[in-house]
């Protein structure tokens, strides 16, 4: 699988947007969300919500072994009871994050 680095996009971003104002990048969230919903419409795609993007993002950051509190400082969940929403984890996904740790 072909990956983006995070932190150099990050980095990137730096330079187009302030971010002394706590901003990466520099487009207001009900923009985002407008250009989402706008794009589900032309592309046909019925029943996706923005917020689906943070459920999945959070469950696969579960997958790949992240702790509660790493994965809270990603989502920004408070606490481990919001956070237990958004977690589809197999028992099976646990086995496997347990034998590439011990390997």
């Amino acid at each position: 699988m072909s990956g983006y680095d995070a932190c150099k996009i990050i980095e990137e971003q730096g330079c187009f947007s302030n971010i002394r104002e706590g901003r990466i990048f520099p487009y207001k969230g009900r923009s985002v969300g407008t250009a989402f919903r706008r794009q589900c419409r032309e592309l046909k795609i019925a029943d996706l919500h923005f917020h689906d993007l943070r459920h999945e993002a959070t469950s696969r950051l579960f997958e790949a072994g992240f702790s509660i509190e790493q994965v809270a400082l990603v989502t920004g969940h408070k606490d481990w009871t919001m956070l237990r929403r958004y977690t589809h984890l197999k028992p099976e996904t646990l086995h496997q994050i347990r034998a590439t740790r011990m390997a």
